[in-house]
């Protein structure tokens, strides 16, 4: 399939962050072509490094342009597609609340659980150095955040922001890296009600099927 001006190519594999990414892309409802590389040499190419010079996934490439990091697809593709509904405007106040709940989890939430898998949590001496404090006070921030969600965190309204801390919640009860917390498995519940959440979830388990 050859590239046109507006086409989004997407560079994932189905073990990895790609899966947010591909979640935010079934939730826009814009056609994208999958391109699914390989660890090692394929996310090592030096086509893809070009891409992306970590030689990891996801990215996409849409208008010439390549975005990197889940957090920040999630984000450019809420803005360029706005029809979606799935970023409140420049001048909606749930902005603030939109980026405060999105970064939370793109930082705070992510660096936190992987430290903790890693066992590489700061010392309680040294927890202002780090942005998550410790991991009990992101855990509880996490919890606040999900257990105000009506049923999402700005309210009526689903946004990329579900998407991004979402996964992050999804993943956390799936490899046993968040404690239980009803409000998590609640948030959990609606996140995979989503049809968006269940096409993307049916592609990539397929791609894993496949080898």
């Amino acid at each position: 399939m050859g590239n046109t001006a507006d086409e989004i190519v997407f560079y994932t594999h189905p073990q990895s962050r790609g899966r947010i990414v591909r979640w935010m892309l079934e939730e826009t409802g814009q056609p994208y072509r999958t391109e699914v590389l390989g660890y090692g040499e394929g996310m090592k190419s030096a086509d893809y490094l070009a891409i992306n010079p970590m030689g990891k996934v996801p990215a996409i490439v849409h208008r010439g342009v390549a975005v990197t990091e889940a957090a920040a697809i999630c984000s450019y593709l809420a803005d360029v597609f706005p029809r979606a509904g799935l970023a409140p405007a420049l001048d909606d106040p749930l902005r603030g609340s939109y980026f405060r709940w999105l970064f939370f989890a793109a930082g705070p939430v992510e660096a936190a659980a992987s430290a903790k898998a890693l066992g590489l949590l700061a010392p309680p001496e040294k927890a202002g150095l780090v942005g998550y404090g410790s991991f009990d006070q992101m855990v509880d921030t996490l919890e606040k955040a999900v257990a105000g969600a009506a049923p999402w965190l700005l309210g009526e309204r689903f946004s990329a922001a579900d998407v991004y801390l979402g996964s992050q919640v999804l993943w956390g009860m799936m490899f046993k890296t968040l404690p239980e917390r009803p409000a998590f498995a609640d948030y959990g519940a609606r996140l995979r009600a989503r049809p968006a959440w269940q096409r993307a979830t049916a592609l990539d388990d397929a791609l894993v099927a496949g080898g």
